[in-house]
């Protein structure tokens, strides 16, 4: 299990790449790469024409790239990310944007470091500029250590997970330190120029076919997409929470597998509203092994740090130290691969569109700014507390600073999409899609050794979304239609028609029990109070459940909890 690090640097890249944790280290003329300890897929340096790269890399359509290049090019047994270097090489983007993956790769071209990220966001990448170099990561904790870089905490950054509960673009936590977008090849130059080249972004290419057509055409993409995601031999796993999404991948598992499928499903006991009576009429449909993993508030709250800490950047889903404890299992059981449901919200129209839609509808500004600021109120996460919450020298200090819904007003805006629907999808899509679900689920799944595949991210599927009317997506008050008509005959009608509804995680329960004194201890200690970050009056309040804040004031002080252990995990100071 390993990450990777590079350098670029006009003198001595290896020896800083040594000195951030770099094992394994290649020097290439000005460029350093290597290997760090950590829980990922990183292998290398590999070569292919010239070429040295290191990479995490896992390709799902390893035969087609294969023939593209020429018969006898590479060779049958190359690992995956040679295979995507000698596309890089002989192809281009051109080459990147044919792949099928999850992929982050670094590549000493000449005299250029160049970082490519593959096109959905399934693995990250992190950049900075230290002093006179170049620095480049999976890990965004060894570039926090990396020599000559002064980093410390970028305040926007905190604004912005406080109103996303993620950060949803380029920005992270670490003054100095930004994450390559997906879809994107990035050059670096030891005079400390760039250039950025876009090898794929959803397109908006809609067909008028009779919806029949059109998910006849899904339905074949998406046994495709299941199939070349399945393990090569052996049972296959598959997270299931009973919604329709993990469910279909559930059920394509079972009939294109010939081994057992086992399903895992989480449940949190007592009188918490769950999806497991649904999870297990899917279960009993398909013909699974299944198992519930019953989650006590003791086991969050004992497993809430080191989980957090395990996140290049702090998502704010209580659910996470459930996947984790699920992973966990899954792994425990002689797994290496688990598929997931995930992608189906922001791919085909999940919930928030109709709010937006109707919003849209009523709406006196008609600016673009305003649908933005529209669009994160739909989030209801803390943006509105922030006045209260922030300190006035917090708030002071961030009166310049872009506003957060600039993240996602360039999405929001006549452009690649024309409609409102598409424009929303290519939003998600590209910010929560990116920056909260695939980061999740590939840190959560790669400390356990496991990877976690998503069929419905897959790049065909996503493509073929945007060539669907928005009306077949939407239909009505019907979310994601056409994505059930693909899969009606699989599942049973109760699965395919209800509407969603979700698991409902016992958060206040938590912070009013197992997790009570930890909330007090971390928001109201010294650490907390040297930041400067957060007014004391208004946590205490929130604490004590006063105020105007019920019924979301549990997930608000998740975010605020979240957001405190993770500076104390990267020893982030103000």
């Amino acid at each position: 299990m390993a990450r990777w690090g590079a350098c670029l640097a006009a003198e001595g890249a290896a020896g800083l790449l040594a000195a951030a944790g770099g094992r394994s280290v290649t020097a290439v003329g000005r460029q350093a790469l290597g290997l760090l300890d950590g829980p990922g897929t990183a292998t290398g340096p590999f070569r292919a024409a010239g070429l040295t790269a290191v990479g995490e890399v896992t390709l799902f359509n390893a035969p087609e790239l294969r023939a593209r290049l020429g018969a006898g090019a590479v060779p049958r047994d190359c690992p995956d990310g040679e295979l995507l270097l000698h596309c890089y090489a002989k192809l281009g983007t051109a080459g990147l944007a044919a792949a099928d993956g999850m992929f982050a790769l670094a590549v000493a071209d000449g005299d250029e470091l160049v970082l490519i990220r593959d096109h959905v966001g399934a693995r990250t990448l992190f950049t900075a500029r230290a002093g006179t170099a170049w620095a480049a990561s999976t890990s965004l904790r060894a570039l926090g250590r990396w020599p000559g870089l002064r980093t410390g905490l970028h305040l926007p950054a905190v604004r912005s997970f406080l109103t996303f509960a993620y950060l949803p673009g380029r920005e992270t936590l670490l003054r100095g330190v930004h994450e390559l977008l997906p879809g994107r090849c990035l050059r670096l130059r030891a005079d400390g120029t760039r250039t950025e080249e876009t090898f794929w972004e959803p397109a908006e290419d809609v067909e008028e076919l009779p919806p029949a057509e059109h998910a006849a055409r899904l339905r074949a993409l998406l046994e495709d997409a299941t199939a070349r995601r399945l393990p090569a031999a052996g049972p296959v796993s598959v997270l299931l929470s009973g919604g329709v999404d993990s469910s279909l991948v559930t059920a394509l598992a079972a009939r294109l597998h010939d081994a057992p499928v086992r399903s895992y499903s989480i449940g949190f006991g007592g009188d918490t509203q769950d999806e497991l009576a649904y999870s297990g009429l899917v279960a009993a449909h398909c013909g699974t092994e299944h198992r519930v993993l019953t989650v006590p508030g003791a086991a969050v709250a004992a497993r809430l740090p080191e989980t957090v800490a395990l996140l290049d950047s702090p998502v704010g889903d209580p659910l996470t130290v459930p996947n984790l404890l699920l992973a966990e299992a899954v792994s425990a059981d002689g797994a290496d691969v688990v598929l997931n449901g995930e992608g189906g919200d922001p791919v085909f129209g999940g919930p928030k569109n109709l709010p937006m839609l109707i919003h849209e509808l009523h709406r006196e500004d008609a600016s673009p700014a305003a649908r933005a600021r529209a669009y994160i109120d739909s989030y209801r996460k803390c943006h509105g507390d922030l006045p209260v919450l922030l300190t006035a020298d917090a708030l002071a200090r961030l009166a310049d600073a872009p506003e957060p819904a600039e993240a996602v007003a360039p999405y929001l805006r006549q452009g690649r999409m024309t409609g409102l629907l598409n424009q929303l999808l290519h939003a998600n899509l590209r910010t929560k899609g990116a920056h909260h679900i695939l980061t999740k689920v590939e840190r959560i799944t790669a400390a356990t050794g496991l990877e976690g595949r998503a069929p419905l991210f897959d790049r065909a599927v996503i493509d073929h979304a945007f060539r669907v009317p928005p009306r077949q997506k939407l239909s009505g008050t019907t979310e994601k239609w056409i994505l059930k008509e693909a899969v009606r005959d699989l599942l049973p009608a109760t699965i395919v028609d209800r509407p969603k509804s979700g698991m409902r995680v016992p958060v206040q329960q938590w912070l009013d029990g197992p997790l009570r004194d930890l909330g007090h201890d971390l928001l109201l200690g010294r650490a907390a109070r040297a930041r400067g970050l957060f007014r004391e009056d208004t946590l205490r309040r929130w604490l004590r459940r006063e105020g105007t804040l019920l019924p979301r004031q549990g997930g608000k002080l998740w975010l605020v909890l979240t957001l405190e252990l993770w500076l104390r995990s990267f020893d982030v100071g103000a």
